[in-house]
């Protein structure tokens, strides 16, 4: 999200990631957070844009201009409004997508633990191929390729393909409970990812 919102190489944009946090947990920036305003993760963004933001002043202001172009008010005016029309909906979008892609990272690591711990690597496995890495295939792995492949049956492929999308899916859920700060963000975010209206 930074390197493209803020136009940062990779490694200045993980040391501004580390600074902002370092400093958010000196100062209790999460503790004044008010669910009731907004959902965490748009707190959080906004926290992050502000921090950058004051880095880049603070840079600027130890040398006149801070190495910046002069440009009549008129024009700056005019490329700061260029720059933000469509800016925001982009940016919203790549944070979007980073956290949809952190919650099913997390989702899956859960996964990969549970099924570790009950014996269940054969059914992981198989559904890492077919689910995860299958669609990108060219073809995409059959249910007889994948029994013969790891010597079962293909209705023990159904099985452990079923049990590990239900599994997933609880662990979704509880990740994303994990992350909400209220039971209407956490509605909210289920709706959002999963296109699901909880009762």
């Amino acid at each position: 999200y930074l390197c493209w919102r803020w136009r940062l190489d990779t490694d200045a944009a993980q040391d501004l990631v580390q600074e902002f946090f370092s400093r958010a947990l000196e100062r209790d920036l999460f503790g004044r957070y008010d669910p009731a305003r907004a959902r965490f993760r748009t707190y959080l963004r906004l926290c992050l844009d502000s921090f950058i933001a004051n880095e880049r002043k603070a840079a600027a202001r130890l040398k006149r201009g801070g190495g910046a172009p002069v440009l009549p008010l008129d024009e700056a005016i005019a490329a700061d409004e260029r720059a933000l029309r469509g800016g925001e909906d982009a940016a919203d979008s790549i944070f979007q997508r980073e956290w949809t892609r952190a919650v099913f990272g997390e989702a899956i690591d859960r996964l990969r633990e549970r099924c570790q711990e009950r014996g269940k690597e054969v059914a992981f496995a198989i559904f890492t191929r077919y689910d995860l890495e299958g669609p990108d295939r060219d073809p995409p792995p059959s249910y007889a390729s994948l029994a013969e492949e790891f010597d079962v049956p293909v209705t023990q492929v159904t099985n452990f393909l079923a049990w590990c999308r239900r599994e997933f899916r609880g662990l979704v859920l509880e990740v994303l409970r994990t992350h909400a700060a209220s039971d209407e963000e956490f509605r909210a975010d289920v709706s959002e990812l999963l296109g699901v209206k909880l009762p």
